[in-house]
């Protein structure tokens, strides 16, 4: 069987019609590189090149395997190159999951900086709610999670990468609308579009809690999943909500956005992934994920 060595041999030979520059060029003995031609001619069955005393000839079987073997070392170069930057975390696949909330302008930016930075890495995006993210993680559906943070299997990593309190959300028109801080018994009274219990436990659960804390039950007119409805149905005078800062995203023109003074806890938003399954370009992604996060926190 004839190895890349060999064919390197020949490739020097083809390319030199020359034994001995041959011989200098690889750096060994030009008989012991005579041998090896005539193993591989052997072992082919057929003549590759024409020999006199004064020059070498390439024959047409020479001159095809010359042009294989050039192929075959360029393949293997880049073969060779892509398995590096694979290593690296520069090449490959990633397929994302991730939450609507993080379109509203972390998710942009990251998948900006990453094309720029990693172009030889193909990016699958999969809009997910959480607990999907969580059984496509586990099942290898996607390879990174891009989520909030709540219980999830103790067979994924969770990484927090970004902190998003609350604000009140108002109608442009609302008697506190343009309060810089508000308690959140101030509207104790006031309609809420809240978020579904079912669709969204998390936001729920968090906002019914602060409600309950600042001594109300709120008077529920509307549920709603996705924080750009909740926001939407405000702007359309439904009622106020409680909601996680990144909606300020959306820049709607009829809504108003209040700091609560009322001490809560805000929901987090983390990268998640396979425990032990950390990729290249998993870490590829995360560091790109965090460096934008800070941009974010210094702007």
């Amino acid at each position: 069987m004839i190895d890349l060595r060999q064919l390197r041999y020949f490739q020097a030979v083809a390319e030199e019609l020359h034994f001995g520059r041959a011989a200098a060029r690889l750096a060994i003995a030009q008989p012991a590189l005579s041998r090896q031609i005539q193993q591989i001619e052997e072992e082919l069955g057929t003549p590759l090149l024409r020999r006199t005393q004064r020059r070498v000839e390439l024959l047409p079987a020479g001159a095809l395997l010359l042009e294989r073997s050039r192929a075959i070392q360029q393949e293997l170069a880049r073969t060779l190159n892509d398995v590096r930057r694979t290593g690296a975390g520069e090449l490959g696949r990633l397929s994302l999951g991730f939450i609507h909330s993080a379109t509203y302008g972390l998710l942009p930016s990251i998948i900006g900086r990453f094309r720029q930075l990693y172009p030889g890495i193909e990016l699958e995006l999969h809009e997910m709610p959480i607990t999907v993210q969580h059984t496509a993680l586990l099942r290898g559906t996607i390879d990174v999670g891009l989520l909030r943070v709540q219980h999830a299997p103790a067979e994924l990593e969770v990484l927090t990468i970004l902190s998003d309190p609350f604000v009140l959300a108002l109608p442009a028109a609302h008697p506190l609308a343009d309060r810089r801080l508000v308690r959140l018994r101030s509207v104790a009274d006031d309609p809420f579009v809240m978020f579904a219990e079912q669709s969204a436990p998390l936001l729920s659960d968090r906002v019914q809690a602060m409600c309950r804390q600042a001594g109300f039950t709120p008077d529920v007119v509307q549920h709603a999943t996705q924080i750009h409805t909740v926001v939407g149905l405000v702007g359309a005078g439904l009622g106020v909500a409680v909601v996680p800062a990144s909606g300020r995203n959306l820049h709607p023109r009829q809504v108003r956005f209040v700091q609560i003074a009322d001490k809560a806890e805000p929901v987090h938003v983390a990268l998640a992934w396979r425990r032990g399954h950390e990729t290249p370009a998993i870490r590829s992604f995360r560091k790109v994920t965090q460096d934008v996060v800070a941009g974010l926190d210094e702007a």
